[in-house]
């Protein structure tokens, strides 16, 4: 009778029998949503997963989930990661579903995403959403994101006019798509596609590009065949695809962001992975792709250049080559033929953007202030700063931060470290993006452009600057960051690894003993289960109950 029902409402949307009966099921989950700028072209993409879907002979069905949009979202898109990830994981695990297309790209989309379908483990591919075309701006190459805090910081120190901060909106985003620099976005569908969850060097195709759509419709008419041969995620993530992931990660110059999502998605896989394991690959993999924010170039150049397929080919001897991927071959069979058009957009570990002794992707730091630890995008810093002492300037919030940090009677210069607490997954909740904390407005208008922040809030993968996030424990759970006042000395040193404020432990010991855990707001709604249930960074901020690989029952069907 059950079947019967099945039968009878899927016919009474219009389909005949013989467009169903016997045909692999086919799940399309869809984060397309018109507050999403990034993901407005994926309701046609669906439809050529469709087309795909059904040329091979299966029965595709969409389901939409939360569109984690990073720009319109408040307070952060990472607030939404874990409940997309358990939207993913339920939509599949409670409808009778044989695989799955992932669509998604901004930012937390694609793990978010991946996380859900690990836990599921069915037959799985992923979309990618693409980014966008170049920006230009009176003959400048412009990048979503970096340019964005680029001339915001012009405009604050009288550089440009309100009349150019207005023509630029129109022209640094200027097609479909996620940002065009090395951002959270292309760093996260870069990473899995390395691994091995995408059609070999989808993640660099323009979403305005027609090839665009022809990949998508190649990703429906992939599915149903890894259906067939039981083609599962759990046999395609093993430790060394994650490790393909990290080094590929870490020659991008990607993301910050993407320590806490590959560790994340790792947990949910059952693979060990670790900050210390990042920081080692980190530490021998230089920069090699010419892109904002460590280089002066835009994703659709890296495209034209080879795209991530001819920068595998370059990085072959550092990757595991007999990697499975999605399309059921070899990781070194699909790179067979890979060629590089531009050697300076995608170079060699010999020539790299970026030389080790200059700045790394991720480098880890420890110390009284991060006794668990956090990171810095060393590449995209100013070099004179890594090794730096200086006296804090704390702000206890992002509100505080907004109202104090242009008042031209506030004690700071360049030698200053501001250091911004309470922005952590708990403390926010849910880690936004503001650890680029801004220049004071009187040091820009004598031409300072970095300093020393300090946070444990996360940074946009499109920025830059001499960073310090994620750190660890945060200050709302009594992290030493709770601990730390205006006017204390910090020192770092990232050749070192060490992140310090120079404070007699007997001094933090009566801090500690003084301090209280800051009242939370939240009595209900998702964002009390957030709060309750979030790790922290250098576990993945994943939630304690869907971490891991603990079976969970099938649903009974009566």
């Amino acid at each position: 009778m059950r079947g019967f029902a099945h039968r009878q409402r899927t016919q009474q949307m219009g389909l005949r029998r013989e467009e169903f009966l016997g045909r692999p099921v086919i799940a399309i989950i869809n984060t397309w949503s018109e507050m999403s700028p990034c993901h407005i072209h994926l309701r046609e993409r669906a439809e050529a997963v469709k087309r795909g879907v059904l040329l091979a002979g299966g029965y595709p069905v969409e389901l939409p989930a939360m569109s984690v949009g990073e720009v319109m979202v408040k307070p952060t898109t990472m607030l939404y990661r874990n409940f997309l990830a358990m939207e993913t994981e339920e939509l599949l695990r409670s409808h009778p579903i044989d695989g799955v297309v992932l669509l998604g790209g901004c930012d937390k989309s694609v793990p978010g995403l991946i996380m859900g379908a690990i836990s599921m483990d069915l037959p799985t591919i992923l979309c990618p959403a693409g980014p966008m075309s170049n920006g230009w701006w009176r003959g400048v190459k412009t990048g979503a994101g970096t340019h964005t805090r680029k001339y915001w910081d012009e405009l604050r120190a009288g550089a440009i006019t309100g009349d150019d901060w207005i023509e630029l909106e129109s022209r640094m985003t200027r097609s479909i798509g996620t940002c065009n620099t090395m951002g959270t976005a292309s760093t996260m569908t870069s990473i899995v596609d390395a691994m091995g969850l995408t059609l070999t060097g989808a993640s660099s195709i323009p979403a305005a590009d027609s090839g665009h759509v022809r990949m998508a419709s190649t990703c429906g008419e992939r599915i149903v065949a890894m259906v067939g041969e039981d083609l599962r995620l759990s046999k395609i993530l093993s430790p060394a695809a994650f490790r393909n992931g990290v080094v590929t990660y870490m020659a991008l110059g990607g993301s910050t962001n993407a320590a806490i999502h590959l560790i994340a998605m790792a947990g949910r896989a059952g693979v060990a992975l670790s900050l210390e394991a990042l920081a080692q690959i980190s530490g021998v993999t230089p920069v090699c792709a010419n892109l904002y924010p460590s280089g002066d170039r835009l994703m659709e150049d890296f495209f034209f250049a080879g795209g991530l397929p001819a920068l595998l080919a370059k990085l072959s001897d550092r990757l595991a080559l007999d990697c499975l991927t999605v399309e059921g071959r070899t990781l070194g069979d699909a790179l067979v033929g890979a060629t590089c058009y531009d050697d300076d957009v995608i170079r060699g570990i010999d020539n790299p953007v970026i030389p080790l002794t200059h700045g790394s992707t991720l480098a880890v730091l420890r110390g009284n202030l991060c006794p668990d630890g956090a990171v810095l995008k060393s590449s995209a810093a100013d070099p004179r700063l890594l090794s730096h002492e200086g006296p804090a300037l704390v702000f206890d919030s992002h509100a505080e931060l907004s109202a104090r940090i242009d008042d031209p009677s506030l004690e700071v210069d360049e030698n200053t470290v501001l250091v911004l607490r309470n922005a952590g997954p708990v403390g926010a909740p849910g880690m936004p993006e503001w650890g680029n904390l801004p220049i004071p407005k009187k040091l820009l208008a004598r031409g300072v452009r970095d300093m020393v922040r300090i946070s444990d809030a996360r940074m946009s993968g499109t920025h830059y600057g001499c960073c310090v996030v994620h750190v660890a424990p945060e200050a709302a759970i009594g992290g030493p960051l709770a601990l730390i006042r205006t006017g204390d000395t910090v020192r770092l040193d990232v050749v070192g690894g060490r992140l310090e404020m120079l404070v007699e432990d007997s001094e933090l010991e009566c801090r500690r003993a003084e301090w209280r855990a800051p009242a939370s707001p939240y009595q209900r709604s998702y964002a009390a289960l957030y709060q309750a249930h979030v790790g922290q960074a250098p576990q993945g901020c994943d939630f304690d109950f869907l971490a891991g690989r603990a079976p969970t029952p099938e649903p009974p069907i009566y």
